[in-house]
């Protein structure tokens, strides 16, 4: 699947959150962003959406649930720092722009910026593997699943 952002590639065991880091909620990558924008990896549906607007879950017509969590730590802004531009429920198409984090607010607030990205019903699959590039553009390859 595609990367919904841009940005450099970080493994999720180098995560500063051990939620993320230890794989508790899924395998992955994380990305420390280049600019704030999200876009749609897939076509899907937007599964999860929380009023906070850190974290978007979308669904793609084979069943891969992707867990995008904008920043670690930013449910606490409650929203401040996040543009929307879609809802739960919202069906999608690859390269729809999802959301927009203001990386520059979210650092003066002493936040991470790192995203990370995951299957979160990783189980459901014999592999999930990130790109062993070290920098992605969005569009470009970020995970594959099998």
């Amino acid at each position: 699947m595609d990367s919904p952002m841009m940005g450099q590639v970080l493994p999720l065991s180098l995560v500063n959150d051990e939620v993320f880091s230890q794989g508790l909620l899924g395998k992955g990558l994380a990305i420390i962003p280049k600019d704030g924008r999200v876009y749609a990896p897939f076509d899907g549906t937007i599964s999860v959406f929380l009023e906070s607007k850190h974290a978007i879950g979308i669904i793609d017509g084979n069943g891969v649930e992707l867990l995008i969590h904008c920043g670690l730590d930013t449910v606490t802004l409650e929203g401040k720092g996040f543009i929307s531009y879609v809802k739960q429920g919202d069906k999608v198409k690859k390269g729809d722009l999802l959301l927009e984090m203001d990386i520059a607010y979210i650092r003066s607030k002493d936040l991470e910026t790192t995203t990370p990205i995951l299957v979160t019903n990783s189980k459901d699959y014999t592999e999930v593997l990130p790109t062993t590039k070290e920098e992605v553009q969005v569009g470009e390859a970020a995970l594959s699943v099998k």
